[in-house]
C-alpha cells in the first residue's frame, strides 16, 4: 500500500527501500467538461537541479522536446495531447544510481499547453496526481493527490525528488504558478 501525502509532506523513498534504483514517477488528470473549444494539453517537464536550485544546463530542462537529460537517467515517455483514458498520463523513468552527482534535485512540473491562448488553468483540471513506483517490483511507494483547487495557475510544481545526505527524499510540493512553462523556466534559472 503506498503511503499517500498531503501537500507539504516529505518522505524517505530509498531508506525504507534498500536497493531501490529504477522508478517510475507517474502523472495523471482528468479536465472538467467545458466548452471552450480547445483541448486540454497538459505537459510534464522536469528540472534537475543543482545546488544553487537552478538548472546548470539546458539539457537538465526534461520535457517533451528533450526526453532525457546528458545522463539518460532521467528519461521522459513522450507528450499525450489529449489525457484520455485511465491512469498515467504522462510518465518518466529514474534510475537513481545514474544522476550525476552535481543534481540534487529533480523537480516535476505540468503545465497547459497555450493556456493563455485558449483561456483554461488548472480550475479546470480534477484529480491530478503523481505517484513513484518501484520498477524492480511494479510496487506504488507514494502517491501524492492534488486537492487544491488552482483557479487561475497555468503551471504547478507538484512535486520533488531531492537529496538529503546519501539518500533520496520525495516532497509534496503543490505549487501553483501563473505564467505556465515561461514562469516556470525563469523560477528555475533558464532564459526563455
Amino acid at each position: 500500500m503506498p503511503i499517500n501525502l498531503s501537500k507539504g509532506q516529505k518522505v524517505d523513498l530509498t531508506k525504507g527501500n534498500p536497493g531501490l534504483d529504477k522508478i517510475l514517477a507517474g502523472l495523471g488528470w482528468d479536465t472538467n467538461k467545458y466548452d471552450g473549444g480547445h483541448d486540454f494539453d497538459l505537459d510534464v517537464s522536469m528540472f534537475l537541479t543543482g545546488a544553487s536550485g537552478h538548472v546548470e544546463s539546458d539539457g537538465n530542462f526534461v520535457f517533451y522536446n528533450n526526453p532525457q537529460d546528458p545522463s539518460g537517467s532521467v528519461v521522459h515517455s513522450g507528450d499525450n495531447r489529449t489525457g484520455e483514458g485511465e491512469g498515467d498520463d504522462e510518465a518518466v523513468t529514474i534510475t537513481l544510481s545514474k544522476v550525476p552527482a552535481d543534481v540534487q534535485k529533480i523537480s516535476f512540473t505540468v503545465t497547459i499547453h497555450e493556456a493563455d491562448t485558449r483561456s483554461q488553468n488548472f480550475g479546470q483540471v480534477e484529480n491530478a496526481y503523481i505517484r513513484i513506483v518501484d520498477l524492480a517490483t511494479n510496487t506504488e511507494l507514494i502517491r501524492y493527490d492534488l486537492g487544491e483547487d488552482y483557479s487561475i495557475e497555468t503551471a504547478i510544481v507538484v512535486g520533488e525528488l531531492y537529496r538529503h545526505g546519501s539518500e533520496w527524499k520525495f516532497s509534496a510540493v503543490g505549487a501553483g504558478f501563473s505564467g505556465g512553462l515561461e514562469a516556470l523556466c525563469r523560477n528555475f534559472g533558464l532564459s526563455v
